[in-house]
């Protein structure tokens, strides 16, 4: 078992199929951000930033590539570990197969998420909260691309013509006590959604991490055309160190 400390655990086994056709061969962690690295290059910098020594890299049908090019994570200085999914769990269904190797708390992040979020600050709120989840959300403007009505007795009482509604967004990125996991079997599929439900029913309310910076969800293909246009402006932003580059090119590494 690893000794508890700032852990994280990146789930990059999924076949990104809303970012196709960049990902038909390439898995989506490794897409290239700005021409110069890829989504998971800035994420191992930013955790090791933050203090966090281990990663484990949950990958999929296409993991020899990210394995490949992480190696044992020794250029990021980040001790890495790598978990084969041989079969579509789900994301928390992925962490089952691993909860006897797992810290009492620790991140676990989607791998395509770009986003300047103090991970170690989710983690330590975390842990003092002494909550079993902890969500980092966002607030986002969602807007409805019709007419919206409100009825009461088959009569229309109010009309809005294509309004934009607030709501709070799951960010991908989770602070996670390692307790919640035994209450599941190990070959479990599930997602976060039914751990949400699941923790709701039990009255264990999920906590809030609310940010207010910047977030991305690279796995929508208007994010990720964002992204590669704004990275140059945000390039400090998102990268705290000056930690080794990899290239995407030839693998060589480069001072940042």
């Amino acid at each position: 078992m690893m000794e508890d400390g700032k852990h994280a655990v990146i789930l990059a086994g999924g076949q990104g199929v809303r970012l196709r056709p960049y990902t038909t061969r390439i898995p989506q962690p490794l897409v290239p951000i700005g021409g110069e690295m890829s989504i998971l290059e800035i994420v191992l910098r930013q955790l090791r930033a933050y203090g966090f020594t281990s990663v484990t890299l949950a990958i999929g049908p296409l993991g020899q590539i990210i394995r490949a090019y992480v190696g044992d994570g020794s250029a990021w200085d980040v001790d890495v570990a790598f978990h084969l999914q041989r079969e579509p769990l789900g994301s928390v269904g992925s962490l089952l197969s691993m909860k006897d190797y797992l810290p009492e708390r620790f991140v676990v992040m989607n791998g395509d998420v770009l986003t300047d979020l103090n991970y170690r600050a989710l983690l330590d709120e975390h842990t003092l909260s002494d909550a079993d989840v902890t969500v980092a959300t966002y607030s986002r403007e969602v807007r409805i691309d019709f007419g919206v009505l409100e009825i009461s007795d088959s009569r229309i009482t109010e009309f809005r013509e294509r309004p934009s509604l607030g709501c709070s967004v799951s960010m991908g990125v989770y602070g996670m006590s390692r307790r919640v996991l035994e209450r599941y079997a190990e070959g479990t599929a599930m997602g976060f959604d039914t751990l949400m439900l699941d923790q709701l029913s039990l009255g264990r309310s999920p906590r809030s991490f609310a940010f207010d910076g910047y977030w991305l969800d690279i796995g929508r293909p208007d994010d990720y055309d964002r992204a590669n246009n704004e990275f140059a402006q945000r390039r400090s932003q998102l990268l705290p160190s000056r930690a080794p580059v990899r290239t995407l090119l030839d693998g060589s590494l480069d001072a940042a």
